[in-house]
C-alpha cells in the first residue's frame, strides 16, 4: 500500500511537483498546508481531497473556508493550523517544502506526532539540527532528503548499508552567473537572477543558488544528515546538473546518482522509498551531453561558501545566523535595496555582529533568528 502523506507548502514549486506525483503514482493526501495562494489551494483539496487544509495567512484562511463550505474538509488558519496538519494522524508520512524558518515549528510538529519526514525545508536542520534529530530519534522518526544533492548521497548510501562514505561532493548548478566575475554580477537584475539554466524551483532558492548561498545551506544540512564535518564535504560546480552528487569510499572509490535535472525525481524516491515507479521524468540520455564538465567554485567570487564553511565548522548559533541573515539579504536584494553581490556582504555582517552560543530549544533558535535579521538590517544602513 501507498503511504499517505501531508504536503506542507503544497502550493510552492516542490508541494506542487509533490501532489504531481503523488496524482501519478495513486498517493493518498491527508492534508494540506499553504501560505496565502488560495485559488490554488482550492484547486488543490477538490482535487485531492485531503481531510484537512492549512492556510498560515488568517485571512486567506476565512476565503478559503467559504471555498470548501460544500466540501467537509476542515480548514485550519495560521501558524498553529499549519502545525495541526503536519501532526494530522491519517499522515505516515509529511513532506516538509515550507521555504524557510517559518517550516521549523509544522517540522517539529510532524516530528512530535511519529511522522516520517520527506525534508525539503533545508533550515529545519540548518538551524535546530541537533533538536530534529534528537526529537526524531526519540520518536523513531526516519528525514528522507528531498533536495536532489542529499538524496542522491542518502540513495548511494542506501544501496551500500554498512559501508559509510569517508567524503562527499555535493554538486551546484552555478547558478544564473556561472562565468561572471563578481565586478559582473554586481548590477545584475532579479529578473536575470531568476533564469536558473537547469532547474524550475521558488524564488527565493533561485537567487539563492545564484549567489550559492543555497550550497552553503545544503553543505551544514549535509552535516547534520550524515553526520560529517565540514572538512569532509566538497562542492564542485558541474553546470549540467547531471551528476547530483557523489560518495566516495577510503579506498578512493567513487558513487554518483545521475539523471535529469528533473525535482520529481527525488521527491518519488522520498515517497516510495525506492526507484521502482514512473514518475514521468525523461530519461537521461548521455549520449545528449558532448561532455560532463567539473569546476572547483572560487569562493572570492561566491564569498556564500567560505562564509558557510565558517558557519558549520563553527557551529552553535552561526548556521541560524547564515540563514537568517541571507533570507533577509535576499529580500533587500528582491526589493531592489541592495546589490546582488552585497547579499553576502550582509551575511557577513551579521555573522560578525551576533554573539555565537549553543541553541539548546525552538525558542534560542528563534531568538537568534530574529537577533540576526536585526543585524541584516543594521547592516543595510551602514551600506
Amino acid at each position: 500500500m501507498k503511504r499517505a502523506i501531508s504536503v506542507l507548502g503544497s502550493t510552492g514549486s516542490i508541494g506542487t511537483q509533490t501532489l504531481d506525483v503523488a496524482a501519478r503514482l495513486g498517493i493518498p493526501v491527508t492534508a494540506l498546508a499553504a501560505g496565502r495562494n488560495v485559488s490554488l489551494a482550492e484547486e488543490q483539496a477538490r482535487r485531492f481531497r485531503p481531510a484537512v487544509a492549512a492556510m498560515a495567512d488568517e485571512r486567506a484562511a476565512r476565503e478559503l473556508r467559504l471555498r470548501l463550505s460544500d466540501t467537509g474538509i476542515k480548514v485550519l488558519s495560521g501558524e498553529d493550523g499549519v502545525c495541526e496538519a503536519a501532526a494530522n494522524p491519517l499522515a505516515e508520512l509529511v513532506v516538509a517544502a515550507i521555504v524557510g524558518t517559518a517550516g521549523l515549528k509544522p517540522v517539529l510538529s510532524a516530528v512530535d506526532a511519529g511522522h516520517d519526514i520527506a525534508l525539503a525545508n533545508k533550515e529545519a536542520l540548518v538551524c535546530a539540527g541537533p533538536i530534529v534529530r534528537k526529537r526524531a530519534a526519540e520518536k523513531g522518526v526516519s528525514i528522507i532528503p528531498v533536495d536532489s544533492e542529499h538524496s542522491a548521497i542518502y540513495r548511494c548510501i542506501a544501496r551500500n548499508p554498512g559501508d559509510m562514505p569517508s567524503r562527499i561532493t555535493l554538486t551546484a548548478s552555478g547558478g544564473a552567473f556561472f562565468g561572471r566575475t563578481r565586478g559582473e554580477m554586481e548590477n545584475v537584475t532579479l529578473a536575470e537572477a531568476l533564469k536558473h539554466p537547469n532547474w524550475s524551483m521558488g524564488a527565493k532558492v533561485t537567487v539563492d543558488s545564484a549567489s550559492l548561498v543555497n550550497k552553503g545551506l545544503e553543505l551544514m544540512e549535509a552535516m547534520q544528515l550524515f553526520g560529517l564535518s565540514e572538512d569532509r564535504i566538497d562542492i564542485l560546480i558541474h553546470p549540467q546538473s547531471v551528476v547530483h552528487s557523489l560518495i566516495e569510499f577510503s579506498d578512493g572509490a567513487m558513487l554518483a546518482q545521475l539523471g535529469v535535472p528533473d525535482m520529481r525525481t527525488p521527491i518519488a524516491y522520498a515517497l516510495t522509498g525506492n526507484g521502482s515507479e514512473d514518475c514521468g521524468v525523461e530519461r537521461l540520455r548521455l549520449s545528449d551531453y558532448a561532455g560532463l564538465t567539473f569546476f572547483e567554485p572560487d569562493c572570492g567570487t561566491y564569498p556564500a561558501l567560505g562564509l558557510a564553511r565558517r558557519a558549520g565548522r563553527l557551529g552553535g548559533s552561526l548556521p541560524t545566523v547564515f540563514n537568517a541573515a541571507a533570507e533577509a539579504a535576499g529580500q533587500m536584494f528582491a526589493e531592489g535595496k541592495i546589490r546582488f553581490t552585497q547579499i553576502t556582504d550582509i551575511i557577513g555582517e551579521a555573522m560578525d555582529a551576533v554573539p555565537r552560543s549553543e541553541p539548546d530549544s525552538l525558542d534560542s533558535v528563534l531568538e537568534t533568528d530574529a537577533a540576526a535579521r536585526e543585524a541584516a538590517f543594521k547592516a543595510l544602513g551602514a551600506l
